[in-house]
């Protein structure tokens, strides 16, 4: 007779492997190399099906949607539910820190060498950026899946457009495809836990010392906390309570896999995949509302990372002595909306958009370096406001639409 092994529920794996590869980065910091490699397979696998996952996805929601009237409506929706979240968490993070004031008092001598990728110009150009001169090339880019969203969205757009025949061969053929993805998806997800113990132990290792960490930035870190747990505990359970319907604790229940992996990833478009599979079949959410609020939600809607870059200009700004007027923090309110929007949903995108908040409110680039020191902590925090913000947009727009969901 065969003895089974029952393995517990793939949530608690990843948080077993959580605390295990904590451990291991803190008492076993030189053997991490050993392990690393595990989290960078993991997160390889994860970004090679985002491109035809996304694709598929999209086309796929767009055509099944049926007309065009029902793609403008969800379409308008699900942009309204991202920017007006985004506003509030912003807003949060402009109230706390000027109550706090983190920056007053900082020691300018903790400014670390910031080598941060170079933005792509102002805020017009990433915007002009989002059209692509040559879809096959982006494809290819994670840090452009604007772009892919924007032609899929056109390609899916018209397939509704085109005679009987035709469009049900394209539907059945990009429905296929999303299928085959879906199984690539759910197989690759059966090695979350070994992924993670490789990223967070090697995230880890480097920031043994966390207290020193603390008690050199402590304030500042813990205002960013502070602010996103407020947004992500209170006001976006209430918006899905009282907006959607849908109970708060049964939702965090279908996604936490999904926000498990995103804290461990720091990465919006790595978890994807296992976000459209925790709200698709945990939830209850259709393939139509999925595949096109979420990968449009883990290109634009930043929640988290909005509200960091307002804290972070603004303790910059306190670091340095310089006193904001109503207008210049008018002017970094709008420009972290703007750039949370334009920020890659990769690790660290957050820094890169920063530079562009920086320099519109005049303040010194070289800040950033200021808060180098803690951000990789901070953004496995931000990049899970960012997820939880996605699956609480593709429940409340599928519960507009009248879908009956398990939450």
């Amino acid at each position: 007779m065969s003895l089974k092994i029952k393995l517990p529920a793939l949530h608690w794996q990843i948080l077993i492997a959580l605390a295990l590869a904590v451990l291991f980065g803190i008492y076993f910091s030189e053997y991490v190399k050993y392990v690393s490699w595990m989290g960078t397979i993991f997160l390889r696998a994860l970004q090679m099906i985002i491109m035809p996952l996304v694709i598929s996805s999209m086309i796929c929601g767009v055509a099944n949607i049926g007309d065009a009237q029902n793609l403008g409506r969800i379409g308008l929706k699900t942009m309204l539910f991202y920017v007006i979240t985004t506003v509030i968490a912003i807003l949060t993070g402009l109230v706390l820190v000027n109550f706090f004031q983190p920056g007053v008092g900082a020691d300018l001598n903790l400014i670390e060498k910031a080598e941060i990728p170079a933005a792509s110009g102002s805020l017009g150009q990433i915007l002009i950026d989002i059209v692509p001169e040559n879809v096959f090339a982006v494809m290819s880019v994670n840090r452009q899946l604007l772009s892919v969203i924007l032609f899929a969205l056109l390609f899916g757009f018209f397939i509704i457009k085109v005679s009987e025949k035709p469009r049900k061969q394209l539907t059945d053929f990009f429905n296929a495809v999303f299928e085959v993805m879906m199984k690539i998806t759910f197989f690759i997800i059966k090695f979350t836990p070994l992924g993670i113990f490789g990223l967070v132990a090697e995230k880890i290792a480097p920031h043994k010392d966390v207290a020193a960490l603390f008690e050199s930035l402590g304030i500042y870190m813990v205002v960013v906390l502070l602010g996103l747990f407020i947004h992500a505990v209170v006001f976006m359970p209430l918006i899905i309570r009282f907006i959607g319907r849908i109970n708060p604790l049964r939702h965090f229940n279908a996604v936490k896999t999904a926000l498990f992996t995103a804290f461990s990833t720091s990465s919006s478009n790595a978890t994807l995949p296992l976000t459209m599979e925790s709200i698709e079949v945990n939830a209850g959410v259709s393939n139509k509302i999925t595949s096109f609020t979420l990968p449009l939600g883990a290109t634009i809607n930043m929640n988290g990372t909005a509200l960091y870059e307002c804290v972070a200009v603004i303790f910059i700004a306190q670091a340095y002595g310089i006193p904001l007027s109503f207008g210049q923090q008018v002017i970094v309110v709008a420009t972290s909306l703007l750039a949370a929007i334009g920020a890659a949903g990769v690790p660290m995108a957050g820094l890169v958009m920063m530079s562009i908040i920086l320099s519109a409110a005049g303040l010194p680039l070289e800040g950033i370096g200021l808060i180098l020191a803690v951000d990789r902590i901070l953004d496995m925090f931000r990049t899970t406001v960012n997820v939880w913000g996605d699956t609480c947009c593709a429940v409340v727009i599928a519960k507009s639409e009248g879908e009956k969901l398990k939450v």
